[in-house]
């Protein structure tokens, strides 16, 4: 009897931490004129200024715009992934969006239960195509590309510096190479600093303290820009990076300008994914009845200087154009690199 108190128990607490995450409202998701969208995180917050934020966003446009019914779950570890999943599967939800390509498995093994639910696995790369699972894939190393050139050509010890979430996830070694291929396009004599956080998907993304002190480190040999591509690490070397005048720093996944203002003094610009409209433009293929199996791409950018803008001269702009230019028509590409 005990045990069975105990578990049901357990399961009351875990639906409470769900509805207490989500401020789920009473709606009935089986209805058919309802439409429902649900978001796992990885591991961290949602509001981690960068990767599962911009997830985050792109579904409440969906709301916005859609008028759809929107919650979330924050994971708080891994070995939950299935879980947080299977509670929006089992209350009827259309579309669920899980971030991250540690929640891949978990994904692909919710989609063969619920074949009548659409997932959207953001930086899931889909191997075999499922009819309900749609990955939602960027070029990153195109992206980490143009950073790596306007860090080459904004430098002056030539020694650059990238401090990264865990080298597991593919996204984050394709920011890696395209920054160290990028810098050494514009100049082959750079040195370039990687280092990747040690703890997996465990911790790899919500390390700021180890992000601040890799950063610090890298300055301290020479490293007078720092790309930071990792969550809520990556931020801690932004903002750690902003305490050194004259040292640049590049964000990644979202203009981190708007989201990290704690590093103005020294985000010159950000390795975007464009995650907003894409997990948007997947959700609304969802309602129309046109959802897109397999892999579907994305675009990645530079984004704006911002402060930085009159400080960037007209020939590194003209220069990035001409780069980005070559990525699109592949005239730059992977191949040639590596």
């Amino acid at each position: 009897m005990f045990k069975k108190i105990s578990v049901v128990f357990a399961f009351v607490m875990v639906l409470s931490l769900f509805l207490a995450a989500c401020g789920q409202k009473n709606v009935d998701c089986t209805q058919e004129d309802v439409l429902c969208v649900g978001l796992v995180t990885d591991v961290g917050e949602v509001d981690d200024k960068s990767f599962n934020q911009s997830a985050w966003e792109g579904v409440q446009k969906a709301a916005d715009e859609l008028g759809a019914h929107v919650e979330y779950i924050e994971t708080k570890d891994a070995k939950d992934y299935g879980t947080n999943i299977g509670l929006f599967a089992e209350k009827g939800y259309d579309v669920i969006v899980t971030v991250g390509f540690g929640l891949g498995d978990a994904t692909r093994e919710a989609a063969a239960t619920h074949p009548d639910i659409d997932f959207i696995g953001v930086d899931q790369f889909q191997a075999d195509t499922v009819a309900n699972v749609a990955g939602l894939m960027f070029p990153e190393w195109k992206a980490g590309f143009q950073a790596g050139a306007l860090a080459g050509m904004l430098t002056e010890t030539k020694l650059l510096a990238g401090v990264y979430g865990t080298d597991l996830a593919p996204a984050v070694v394709a920011f890696a190479e395209g920054y160290e291929d990028g810098a050494r396009y514009i100049d082959p004599a750079i040195e370039v600093i990687t280092t990747y956080h040690p703890g997996g998907f465990a911790s790899g993304f919500t390390d700021p303290e180890w992000g601040g002190a890799t950063s610090k480190q890298a300055i301290e040999q020479g490293a007078d820009v720092i790309f930071a591509a990792g969550g809520k690490t990556g931020n801690g070397g932004l903002i750690e990076t902003a305490n050194y005048p004259g040292v640049f720093c590049i964000g990644v996944d979202t203009d981190q300008w708007e989201t990290v203002p704690e590093a103005h003094s020294c985000l010159v610009s950000s390795a975007m994914k464009l995650i907003v409209p894409g997990v948007f433009d997947l959700v609304k293929l969802s309602s129309e009845g046109a959802f897109p199996a397999g892999n579907y791409f994305g675009t990645v950018g530079l984004a704006p200087f911002h402060d930085f803008d009159s400080s960037i001269s007209q020939e590194i702009k003209d220069k990035l154009a001409e780069i980005e230019a070559g990525l699109l028509d592949d005239t730059i590409k992977y191949e040639d690199f590596r």
